[in-house]
């Protein structure tokens, strides 16, 4: 099992792992340098030496050369101050070229050698002649790296329409997956300016109470089916997964909210019944001979079957 420590190169980004050599003793808020495919950069620990199965370390671990300095920290801030100056520099000689692209933002390594200009673009773009330019101004290696309008987002940073500054800016390091699904799980309107976020995809949030949601789900009966309980019989047609309630369509045509609690027995979803001239119930069992039933269905389906009977 390999000691590794966790080192963040810029506030709010990815942590790597590196192997802690005879620095054992790093704690968090501590800069070390070490060596990178980009060259040597000052690091921030993030987490400090321990044990971690190799299942979760890819590829060999580089060690940690040394302890920042304070000449080192000194460096590091003067580069720092020349990103804004680059980044303008960058923007007028993008603008010069005529390319469609936007320069988002500019980061030099720990000893100027490189600077690694992030932009974005609609499509692939030849920036070969502005790299050489760029080159001549700015004396070091010049590396594009096109993002998306995510990582823009967490570049430019903002506030989100919560009203508290974006969660990629101010704490999340690393962005997962985020489906419609998740807002359906959370009975959210479907409303892409509703879920959407500044950069104009799914809200990051999302995810964050999305496993919590299917697990209360997993406890309720399904839209659609029908059930039995201390109010009667009836169909399912709305669920409060963190209430684990549903209000039930009675055989009266009333709604009735139901527990989970009142719950007597789950029949599930009915055979739709059909005259035959529609193909209803030849699509109904294709659906169950395959093994799908009426899961295989969506609830406007199923809806539309029963205006037809």
């Amino acid at each position: 099992m390999p000691t590794i420590v966790g080192v963040s190169f810029r506030p709010v980004t990815k942590v790597y792992y590196f192997d802690p050599a005879r620095f054992l003793d790093l704690r968090p808020g501590e800069y070390v340098v070490v060596d990178t495919a980009r060259g040597r950069e000052v690091g921030c620990v993030s987490l400090p030496p321990g044990d971690m199965p190799a299942s979760e370390v890819s590829g060999g671990l580089k060690q940690v050369v040394r302890r920042a300095t304070a000449w080192d920290m000194v460096e590091r801030e003067l580069y720092r101050q020349r990103e804004a100056e680059a980044l303008t520099r960058a923007r007028q000689q993008a603008t010069e070229h005529r390319l469609p692209i936007k320069v988002v933002r500019t980061e030099y390594n720990f000893d100027g050698g490189r600077l690694v200009i992030y932009f974005t673009a609609d499509k692939r773009v030849d920036f070969r002649a502005l790299v050489r330019d760029l080159a001549r101004v700015f004396r070091c290696r010049i590396e594009m790296r096109q993002i998306g309008v995510r990582d823009q987002a967490k570049f430019l940073d903002g506030v989100g329409k919560c009203g508290r500054r974006l969660c990629c800016s101010s704490w999340l390091r690393e962005f997962a997956p985020v489906s419609i699904k998740m807002a359906k799980s959370q009975n959210l309107p479907l409303n892409p300016t509703e879920i959407s976020g500044v950069c104009g995809r799914l809200l990051c949030c999302l995810s964050y109470e999305n496993d919590l949601y299917e697990e209360a789900r997993a406890e309720l009966p399904k839209v659609g089916s029908t059930i039995l309980s201390k109010q009667g019989v009836g169909k399912v047609r709305k669920l409060n997964p963190l209430q684990r309630t549903m209000f039930v369509q009675m055989e009266d045509e009333s709604l009735v909210e139901v527990t989970v609690d009142d719950i007597l027995e789950n029949r599930g979803k009915e055979q739709s019944r059909t005259c035959g001239t529609c193909g209803g119930c030849s699509v109904k069992r294709k659906a169950t001979s395959t093994g799908h039933a009426s899961d295989a269905l969506d609830d406007e389906d199923v809806r539309e079957l029963e205006m037809l009977t």
